[in-house]
């Protein structure tokens, strides 16, 4: 669901003027055989990708790399190889229990970039026991990264009227819908049947063998949640210890997830609208409801007439752009200020500022290039889970979001488009996972989470036989990384003991 610049705390967040870091997951009833408790299981034909021998390297500012090979494809694992790459932060430690394996969400997060930028941050108790061990999902970054437009029809792509008024600006984000799900077939068609994240969950397992763990200990954020969850469900004994922090719900539609996601954002909204009216030179006005109204004038004029730029590239600061970087500016409480001033700044015509975060969602660098991240958000959740069939089907789920969130609503949902278009068949419908026979995994919910609704997070931790729920009482996306000293608490003691919090523990 989401963390382009990681947002102060460490998680990808991609939104596409488009795609909100929708996260989603589709959970199989499937469990590998062969595993039983405290046995090294290896599925039949996959033992040279157990059993490889990891080359590592030095790759500055004392982190490793290194690169792990899976199976393009593992019902034909003996044909084509990918690469993953892999980067840790080795254990300070003498008494090292094992790896701490992450994903940062998305998906299409970088875990490599991410663990370079985080891995210092955690407490020493954790980088004491644990190498910190970030890696980039098959499709994503440098594991065989999706590729579907250039730098220019990326632009073209994210500043097209994503809340369309009529057939015409239908017709065209149908268009350039097509053309982003045509450009990734032309450019990444071999691999888009296999980014799904039922591969990228039996990649997880073959990195658990390389690097020598017997179970795989594993923090994943956002979208991070739904990988470990559908690994907990394939692998159940191979789990030592999951954290799954800002969590999706697997049971979910694709459009379902879309739809509770707009209303998250609005929610988040109206708690940023609330806090800035109590701070001096609020540019939104004194009462809450006063400055979402001038919150969505703004949206209304941005599409009539775009906002000035005076970045000087030329683009046209329209709507959609604006609506991004809001959304963006509402991960995280650290970026509050930013939006009160980009918001005062766009009010008298000047959108350069929320410009500004609107590139930090999609990756867009200052040269007009762009990473990865959009590009494999939409290949993941195209292949993750049915989508409409049409574009009337998605203009029905359009008018049921736009009730439930007047500003985000169309924006969000119109998101998903590309994947009508998609080349590739997308999996089953989605089913609860259960990952019977696993120990205790930690799934943690904070609740005005803009991009993984709290009421997602219950779902998934009463799914789970041994899910046990934690909470925390706050704002911003994903809760590990705020600071909040129940939740570290709570969370090492797990990882380091294997303890888990009683469920139902609330954090303030």
């Amino acid at each position: 669901m989401a963390c382009i610049q990681q947002g102060g705390r460490g998680e990808v967040r991609a939104l596409r003027a488009a795609a909100v870091v929708t996260a989603l997951i589709m959970v199989a009833s499937c469990t590998d055989s062969a595993q039983a408790p405290g046995q090294k299981s290896i599925p039949p034909g996959l033992g040279a990708f157990y059993n490889q021998q990891v080359a590592w390297a030095g790759c500055g500012d004392g982190f490793e790399c290194a690169h792990v090979e899976v199976p393009l494809d593992y019902a034909a694992p003996s044909k084509s190889r990918l690469k993953l790459a892999v980067i840790r932060m080795r254990a300070r430690g003498s008494d090292r229990i094992g790896s701490l394996l992450i994903n940062p969400g998305g998906p299409g997060g970088s875990g490599v970039d991410w663990v370079r930028g985080a891995a210092q941050g955690f407490n020493d108790r954790l980088r004491e026991r644990f190498d910190i061990v970030g890696f980039d999902p098959r499709g994503v970054g440098k594991s065989n990264p999706v590729h579907c437009l250039d730098g220019e029809q990326l632009d073209t792509f994210f500043a097209t009227d994503a809340t369309p008024d009529s057939q015409d600006e239908i017709d065209d984000l149908a268009d350039v819908g097509r053309g982003f799900a045509d450009g990734c077939k032309e450019r990444s068609g071999s691999v888009l049947p296999h980014v799904g994240t039922q591969d990228a969950a039996r990649d997880m397992d073959v990195l658990r063998a390389a690097l020598g763990d017997e179970k795989l200990t594993y923090m994943g954020l956002s979208y991070g949640t739904y990988l470990g969850a559908y690994y907990a469900e394939r692998f159940p004994r191979q789990v030592r210890a999951l954290v799954l922090d800002g969590a999706v719900d697997p049971t979910l539609s694709a459009t379902d997830v879309l739809q509770h996601q707009a209303k998250g954002f609005e929610e988040a909204l109206r708690s940023f609208a609330a806090d800035c009216v109590t701070q001096s030179g609020c540019p939104l006005g004194r009462t809450v409801d006063g400055a979402l109204n001038r919150i969505a004038a703004l949206q209304k004029r941005a599409d009539g007439k775009p906002l000035r730029n005076t970045s000087g590239d030329g683009r046209k600061v329209q709507e959609s752009l604006v609506t991004s970087g809001i959304a963006q500016a509402l991960y995280t409480k650290q970026l509050w200020p930013a939006l009160r001033a980009a918001l005062a700044t766009a009010l008298t015509g000047d959108g350069t500022a929320l410009l500004r975060l609107a590139d930090q969602m999609v990756e867009r660098r200052p040269d007009g290039s762009y990473g990865n991240l959009m590009e494999a958000n939409m290949a993941i959740n195209c292949v993750d889970k049915p989508h409409p069939a049409d574009v009337p089907a998605f203009k029905k789920e359009v008018a049921k979001a736009e009730k439930a969130s007047s500003r985000f609503g169309a924006f969000v949902v119109w998101g998903g488009l590309p994947c009508v278009h998609w080349p590739v068949k997308p999996a089953a419908e989605p089913a609860p996972p259960t990952a019977a026979g696993a120990p205790p995994i930690v799934v943690i919910g904070t609740t005005r989470d803009p991009a993984t609704p709290y009421a997602w997070s219950r779902a998934l931790a009463g799914q789970l036989t041994s899910g046990r729920l934690v909470t925390l009482d706050g704002d911003g996306h994903t809760a590990y990384f705020q600071a909040n000293a129940c939740i570290t608490q709570a969370v090492d003691a797990y990882l380091v003991n294997g303890t888990p919090p009683a469920d139902g523990t609330t954090c303030r």
